[in-house]
């Protein structure tokens, strides 16, 4: 699960329109996935449009019955997942549609899903763990140090404390 430094799957790439996760990172099953595309698509019914799912649920969950008691091998299979890491665009949406009916259709598709979703554009900026790439800030600028080390107190302050202001830690044991 990446937890910042990339921005792959930020941005709009093949759409017009995109639904993007909001908060911190999430296991979405493949119902649930399958949810919010029927949602997009009741609400756009008779509409000329082509829908992209830019995640698949590819990590298989399995499960142990209750009280059943350690070991025993991993348990039988239950449902099929996939891992959304934070601002990773799940939908993406293109055709000659109105932006305030695909806001609608993607704010109830978001709503059926888990956790908080947003609506972005093609043409919005990256993001970087929480960061938008825009006004100046970039990859590599988020990559460097925020501030200089001060090399005056670096040279200052003893790096191993001397031998006299501090005792030995071994204990003697003499009788």
């Amino acid at each position: 699960m990446p937890t910042g430094g990339s921005m792959r799957g930020t941005t709009v790439v093949w759409g017009d329109y995109g639904l993007r996760m909001k908060d911190h990172d999430r296991r979405v099953s493949a119902k649930q996935l399958k949810t919010g595309e029927d949602t997009i698509r009741q609400r756009l019914r008779g509409l000329n449009y082509r829908l992209y799912t830019r995640v698949s649920a590819n990590i298989g969950v399995y499960t142990s019955g209750n009280e059943v008691r350690m070991g025993k091998g991993k348990g039988k299979f239950d449902y099929w997942a996939c891992r959304i890491p934070v601002k990773r665009i799940v939908f993406e949406l293109k055709g000659d549609l109105h932006e305030q009916v695909v806001r609608e259709a993607f704010r109830l598709a978001g709503n059926k899903l888990p956790g908080l979703w947003e609506f972005v554009m093609k043409g919005d900026p990256p993001i970087v763990g929480l960061t938008k790439l825009k006004d100046g800030i970039t990859l590599e600028g988020l990559k460097q140090a925020r501030r200089l080390p001060d090399t005056e107190a670096l040279k200052s302050t003893p790096l191993t404390p001397s031998s006299k202001d501090t005792p030995p830690n071994t204990i003697s044991t003499t009788a």
